[in-house]
């Protein structure tokens, strides 16, 4: 039984009087929406492999964001493997810049937490955005 740990920003805006979420949609593997995430390296802290996996997949560095250093956890199986998935706020400090996709995604959308919950359908993911939502709102 292994090990598996990923990383990455739940990047989101203000706009219009509302919060949206940053979701990509996957080039492969069943083509699923979620945020900007990878496997932590060997040499990488948690929130060193999110600023880096966002910058890959969308573009946004660290100084596009505003990072809240308080993460969420989310443990689950992945067959026989235990994986841990760490997301970090992230608010992107310019609503206007869009996101720049890398090979990994087709598309980008940015949601209300309540269309990322249906968009992705997956109950550790709404969990995390439901929890999260509720942070960011009061900040």
């Amino acid at each position: 039984m292994g090990k598996e740990r990923s990383a990455g920003f739940l990047v989101f805006r203000r706009t219009n009087g509302q919060i949206e979420y940053l979701l990509l949609k996957a080039s492969e593997m069943g083509m699923h929406w979620g945020p900007p995430k990878g496997h932590v390296e060997r040499d990488e802290d948690d929130i060193t492999t999110a600023a880096r996996e966002t910058q890959e997949e969308a573009g946004y560095t660290v100084n596009d964001l505003d990072v809240h250093r308080e993460p969420y956890k989310m443990r689950y199986k992945v067959g026989e493997n235990d994986k841990t998935v760490v997301y970090y706020p992230a608010e992107l400090k310019n609503v206007k810049k869009e996101p720049k996709l890398c090979h990994e995604h087709t598309e980008f959308c940015w949601v209300t937490k309540d269309e990322a919950m249906k968009l992705t359908n997956f109950v550790h993911f709404t969990k995390m955005v439901d929890h999260l939502h509720h942070k960011i709102d009061k900040l």
